[in-house]
């Protein structure tokens, strides 16, 4: 057990996972009682559960702690945003120089949903049927710095206002924080004057592929990484479908396997 805690939560992971966890609530300060199951253990099967796309209930015992008291930790977690506090990640990045701010690129997933809820919407491309839509912002290496969930009958144009928004304050190797990009590349379904007038009061050049006049063809040249990293979520199996009625937790496995892509790091491009 200990080999695979520590293949799912390596020790630099786990590090970084303690700075944005909440402590511990004591309960019985008396003293006695069951011991409180490992958080590093509970973490260990909670991405077990986003990588391999088991319910709850089927989750192995090898990991200790029992599928309530694991799914309790995700739910609390989830209510206290620490999978967006993670994020973290992206300041050991933006230190290190990792990320790459000049041209950042902007999609789109649509994922069915398993059961009518907040957040789903008939989808256009899949018969009517529920669903939700995954939103996207990434560096030009590929790096999710923005992310967002909504129905999967809302429009792509309508998430980028958001997600430019949504672009934490990240640490640089030198000087202050960024939070902008200084290129933004987008496919046809953000072709609208007035998002371009919105980012250019922002300071932020924008390649927009014009419907009717223009092939994005060569606009893919730049923006495939975000096509990339859209397949690399699907690489997280609880994305493939939405089960989870309630929208932050669906969000919370979406910032799970975020996390997961900025901490493994892919290649420069």
């Amino acid at each position: 057990m200990t080999d695979l805690v520590d293949r799912l939560v390596p020790d630099e992971l786990w590090v970084l996972f303690r700075r944005v966890v909440p402590p511990t609530e004591v309960k019985r300060p008396q003293g006695g009682g069951r011991r409180r199951a490992c958080d590093r253990e509970a973490l260990a099967a909670i991405i077990f559960v986003a990588t391999s796309g088991c319910t709850w209930r089927q989750l192995p015992p090898v990991f200790g702690p029992a599928w309530p008291t694991v799914y309790r930790r995700f739910a609390q977690w989830s209510r206290a945003r620490v999978w967006a506090k993670l994020r973290v990640i992206l300041d050991e990045l933006g230190a290190l120089s990792e990320l790459e701010w000049s041209r950042c690129a902007i999609d789109s997933v649509s994922v069915r949903a398993g059961k009518r809820g907040p957040l789903t919407g008939p989808n256009p491309t899949d018969r009517g049927k529920p669903g939700s839509k995954i939103h996207l912002l990434t560096d030009r290496n590929g790096l999710p710095l923005s992310l967002g969930i909504s129905g999967a009958n809302m429009h792509d144009s309508q998430g980028l206002e958001p997600l430019v928004r949504g672009i934490p304050p990240i640490r640089s190797r030198r000087g202050p924080r960024r939070r902008r990009p200084a290129k933004l590349h987008a496919d046809k379904g953000y072709d609208y004057d007035h998002l371009r007038r919105w980012l250019r009061k922002r300071g932020i050049a924008h390649r927009i592929a014009r419907k009717g006049i223009e092939s994005s063809t060569r606009l893919g040249r730049h923006r495939w990484v975000a096509e990339r990293t859209v397949s690399w979520l699907a690489g997280c199996r609880r994305l493939h479908r939405r089960y989870e009625r309630k929208p932050e937790h669906f969000l919370a496995f979406v910032g799970i396997a975020a996390a997961l892509i900025c901490y493994r790091r892919p290649a420069r491009t």
